[in-house]
């Protein structure tokens, strides 16, 4: 009977944890389908693998658009490496209150090859954004700049 009693208190003990926890997730679209989760490190590292197979990718939120809320800002496994989460206005908002929070994102990686002046544009205006000084004359190297593009976010505490 002692066996019993204990084991219906663990399971309802398991399941006030499992609640709690589910009440602390937002989903954004279909949410995020963790079987398929790929470290944003290696996402980057092969990004043409990423382009048409949708992947599960999670971090820190390290940053939130804070106009319209359409894209995050994921720290990536590897140190001092990011990843943007980029959805068109209004289909996805982000709350500023997710940064800091950890977020799944299910979706595929698109890339935007930028010439010279447009890189250095884009530096300038990240400089801008992050408030620290820019010189273009400095990047003498076109880039790449990758975006994940999601069909389903979860953001946990």
């Amino acid at each position: 009977m002692n066996l019993l009693f204990l084991k219906k208190i663990m399971f309802l003990i398991i399941l006030i944890f499992s609640c709690d926890s589910f009440a602390k997730s937002t989903i954004f679209g279909d949410g995020a389908d963790v079987s398929k989760k790929v470290k944003i490190s290696e996402m980057l590292n092969s990004p043409e693998k990423y382009k048409n197979e949708a992947a599960t990718i999670t971090g820190s939120i390290v940053k939130v658009c804070k106009k319209r809320g359409c894209w995050m800002e994921l720290a990536s496994d590897k140190k001092y490496q990011t990843l943007t989460i980029k959805v068109p206005d209004g289909k996805m908002v982000f709350p500023m209150s997710a940064m800091g929070k950890t977020a799944f994102a299910t979706g595929t990686l698109n890339s935007m090859k930028l010439n010279l002046a447009k890189t250095r544009d884009y530096l300038a205006h990240k400089a801008k954004e992050n408030q620290t000084e820019f010189d273009p004359s400095t990047i003498t190297q076109a880039m790449t700049v990758y975006r994940f593009s999601p069909i389903g976010v979860t953001i946990v505490d």
